[in-house]
């Protein structure tokens, strides 16, 4: 046996025996800490003020909306469109600043003639968005023995952690690319309450098709495979299933975990992969609109509650995942298809009234 066989080995061991006590508690503990050193000081903030309020139960309410569902096969987006509503945060109309005059997110330019006033709308769907990055704490934090083991196997010390790094990226690269040339369109044709509906009920029956394929397959033993074992072809396929997220309403989760059940994992191994694969990402989403729109937040938000909701949705993020993993090993998919269509129907209605 050789050198690398040997190290390779230690790494693995050390990455299945090794326990770091950091319990979720602590980190609740922790979160909870810096929320409440954040606003103390809210006072004490040298930026302008806001040009809207976003009060701390908004944050709040938005925080726990984007935890809990990014992660779920049910759609982050109808939820949002819901919070969004009820919370006033849909207003398109151009804010102004205390002289009273108009606020830009783009001013008039020889690309852009009428410029692209700044709005609540825009400001909440950027929101939104970038506090994901409490969500993407909460996974890199319950699943650090993965990310080590890819990190490893990205030098070479860890055959199985590069198989996994590989399959991630592969899940990963189809969607970044279609929605890098999509992302404009969509946001223009698809993004409405009606294309969410639609989709949230498509979703739900092949979710209910997918769970019903997957238990007539795992009587013969399919349902076994790890996500460093899938094959290239397979992680890709997986990642090509995942574009269909891009339309609104879908959900990357429920996507990836079916994706997951027609390769051969089984409900939690693919839910952990959906996880893994949600970090690159979320996280490209997240630098996206913070670099295109983030700016544009903060004057109207401030800085606080964006931080506070970021929290918010780590601890709720970490929550949601973990009851995922414990509901499909017993229940699986067929009770989030019927959530799916319960929030359609509550949207319609929302819609109506």
């Amino acid at each position: 046996m050789g050198p690398g066989a040997h190290k390779t080995r230690q790494h693995s061991a050390v990455l299945k025996t090794s326990r770091v006590h950091f319990p979720f508690r602590n980190l609740c503990r922790l979160v909870l800490l810096a929320a409440i050193l954040g606003l103390t000081t809210r006072g004490a903030e040298t930026t302008p003020a806001p040009a809207a309020e976003l009060g701390v139960g908004d944050a709040i309410v938005l925080g726990l909306v984007e935890g809990v569902t990014e992660f779920l096969p049910v759609s982050s987006t109808g939820h949002l469109i819901i919070a969004n509503g009820v919370l006033g945060l849909e207003s398109e109309k151009q804010l102004v600043n205390k002289a009273g005059q108009p606020l830009w997110h783009k001013p008039p330019s020889t690309k852009h003639p009428a410029g692209v006033p700044l709005t609540l709308k825009l400001a909440a769907d950027t929101y939104t968005v970038v506090i994901q990055v409490g969500a993407i704490g909460a996974v890199l934090l319950l699943y650090w023995r993965q990310v080590m083991s890819m990190f490893i196997g990205l030098f070479d010390r860890s055959s199985a952690g590069f198989r996994l790094l590989r399959n991630v990226v592969l899940a990963f690269l189809p969607v970044a690319i279609a929605g890098f040339l999509l992302h404009n369109l969509i946001d223009k044709y698809l993004f409405s309450t009606g294309a969410v509906i639609g989709a949230l009920v498509a979703g739900a029956f092949l979710m209910l098709w997918a769970e019903k394929w997957r238990r007539s397959h795992s009587v013969v033993g399919f349902s076994n495979v790890q996500p460093a074992e899938l094959t290239a072809h397979k992680a890709l396929g997986i990642g090509l299933a995942q574009c269909l997220a891009l339309y609104p309403g879908t959900s990357r989760s429920m996507v990836t975990i079916v994706g997951g059940f027609l390769v051969g994992l089984n409900p939690v191994k693919a839910a952990e992969f959906s996880f893994l694969v949600g970090l690159p990402t979320l996280a490209g989403a997240a630098l996206y609109k913070g670099v295109k729109s983030g700016p544009a937040m903060i004057e109207v938000f401030g800085w606080s509650n964006v931080l506070l909701g970021a929290l918010v949705a780590a601890i709720s993020a970490a929550i949601a995942v973990k009851f995922l993993v414990h509901f499909l090993t017993r229940h699986g998919l067929a009770v989030f298809a019927y959530y799916r269509l319960a929030l359609a129907f509550a949207l319609l209605l929302f819609t109506w009234f």
